[in-house]
């Protein structure tokens, strides 16, 4: 159960798509009901009600400390190798288009699907990695990996179509290059510098307004900052998604630590429930779309696509593992550089994306989605399955590794993982506290001594032991008042109430 439940809703969703779409095709053929416009997916509902509240949670959940001790790892295979892959894909279909292997086309369309494509989600994988007790480094490169490519991945897609709308066949192919590349930096930074911007706002505002009597209030300040910095971004023609996901990643490292303890669990468990809801539609209209959307099938298309996917994720993570491991204290052995080539399942992203492109003809934007619903489905339903007895043949996990750290298997920031940070803590600690623990400790180095000295003093609220005392009540109150009423419900006894007592 631990390995399937975290991967469950992907598939649940698929195969409850794929039975309302049955369901409604046959409404229709018996012409029962025209349910046409219902059924079909606008991606402008995916990019604006859908999508953000994945993306923050990813960040927002993220585990900080060992995140940003692989930061630069972890980096080069999101951007660059996210780059390589979208390049050797995209090239690939031009190329074998141009030689009448495939259906033609042009060089910004095809830049588009490679990058489209290469969004990976390998969640299947992180779940059975966390059962198996694999190498909490690979668990981290593949999780932290996924975290910016989704956003990379956008903003590369949203590259491709920013040149095929402007008209650039006037042009020299450098130039068009260098086009596309200023575009991407000024996306790519432009976007993560406002997310980080406001997510550092929402720092300072509420550590020095307290609003942790009314948690309400506190909340819906969170729920605010969270969405403001998704729409600053699009106003000016940046990347919301990537600004949103910068803004979860700061918002959880500082902010966080300056709401009360109730607001702290109702933030978490609320994105994490909003997150889950949205990620089972995107699937079930997936699986809905194998009825509902005009397909184009072509075979060969499909099968060089899946072996340029493939091919392109080779070329992405061998190649730049090797480089890595001369900076690595930790190398990265070629185990775990398959098992990362093999955890490149494709989600629910590169579907909306496919959706989301303005391509002419329209045969040409149905031949896109409809191999890329091919390849989600490969990926999810093939690689996904066989990641398990594929961990267990090549003996990525250590029974002895695992025995000694057991705590280490859900990216948890403990010191056995490199003495990082255990940020999840820092509110719970005093001003003294947080001195002996962490500003006077030795080992630090780089940013997260910066972190330690400096910044986390200035953007979190440092709290007293009578903040201690209020938090601690406030939460025992909240227990006693559900305790009160669990003993007043209609099923309620004085044997259970012994029971739970």
């Amino acid at each position: 159960m631990q390995v399937t439940m975290p991967s469950l809703h992907r598939t649940t969703g698929i195969k409850l798509g794929i039975l309302m779409g049955a369901v409604i095709k046959i409404i229709e053929f018996k012409k029962l009901a025209n349910w046409k416009e219902e059924e079909m997916f606008r991606p402008n509902m995916f990019f604006l009600l859908l999508l953000p509240p994945i993306i923050f949670e990813s960040g927002y959940s993220l585990h900080k400390g060992n995140f940003f001790q692989n930061i630069g790892s972890i980096t080069l295979f999101a951007v660059f190798g996210t780059a390589i892959s979208a390049f050797v894909v995209g090239g690939g279909i031009y190329f074998l288009g141009q030689a009448d292997v495939i259906s033609k086309l042009n060089m910004t369309d095809s830049f588009a699907f490679g990058s489209l494509i290469s969004a990976v989600d390998p969640v299947a994988t992180i779940a059975i990695f966390n059962a198996l007790h694999v190498d909490p480094v690979l668990n981290m490169l593949v999780f932290g990996e996924s975290i910016l490519n989704d956003a990379v991945s956008i903003v590369l897609t949203n590259t491709a179509e920013g040149l095929t709308r402007k008209n650039v066949s006037d042009v020299s192919g450098w130039q068009t290059f260098l086009q596309a590349l200023g575009y991407f930096l000024k996306m790519f930074f432009g976007s993560a510098a406002l997310g980080t911007l406001t997510g550092l706002i929402s720092a300072l505002v509420l550590k020095h307004i307290d609003l942790r009597k009314t948690p309400s209030l506190e909340f819906g300040m969170m729920i605010i900052f969270a969405y403001l910095p998704y729409g600053l971004a699009e106003g000016i023609s940046l990347s919301g998604i990537m600004a949103i996901l910068f803004s979860g990643i700061v918002m959880s490292h500082y902010t966080h630590h300056n709401l009360s303890p109730v607001t702290q669990i109702l933030m978490q468990q609320t994105l994490r429930t909003v997150a889950f809801l949205c990620e089972t539609c995107v699937f079930a209209f997936l699986g809905l779309s194998i009825f509902s959307f005009p397909h184009k099938f072509e075979i060969s298309f499909v099968i060089w696509c899946i072996v340029l996917v493939l091919f392109g994720r080779a070329v992405n993570i061998f190649p730049l593992s090797y480089l890595l491991n001369f900076f690595r204290d930790h190398k990265i052995t070629p185990k775990m550089m398959f098992i990362m080539w093999f955890s490149g399942l494709r989600g629910a992203i590169p579907y909306a994306l496919s959706l989301h492109l303005d391509l002419e003809p329209m045969e040409k934007r149905q031949l896109i989605g409809t191999t890329t619903i091919i390849i989600v489905l490969f990926t999810i339903l093939l690689l996904g399955g066989s990641t398990m007895p594929l961990i267990r043949l090549m003996d990525i996990e250590d029974a002895k590794a695992r025995r000694k750290n057991k705590k280490d298997v859900n990216l948890s920031k403990t010191e056995k993982m490199g003495n990082t940070v255990e940020s999840e803590h820092l509110s719970e600690l005093t001003e003294e506290e947080y001195e002996a623990h962490y500003v006077r400790r030795q080992d630090l180095k780089g940013f997260l001594w910066l972190d330690a000295k400096y910044l986390n003093p200035f953007f979190t609220r440092r709290l007293t032991q009578e903040d201690l005392h209020h938090g601690r009540i406030q939460m025992k109150t909240l227990t006693n008042k559900w305790y009160e009423e669990v003993r007043q419900g209609p099923s309620g006894s004085e044997d259970d109430e012994q029971e739970l007592l």
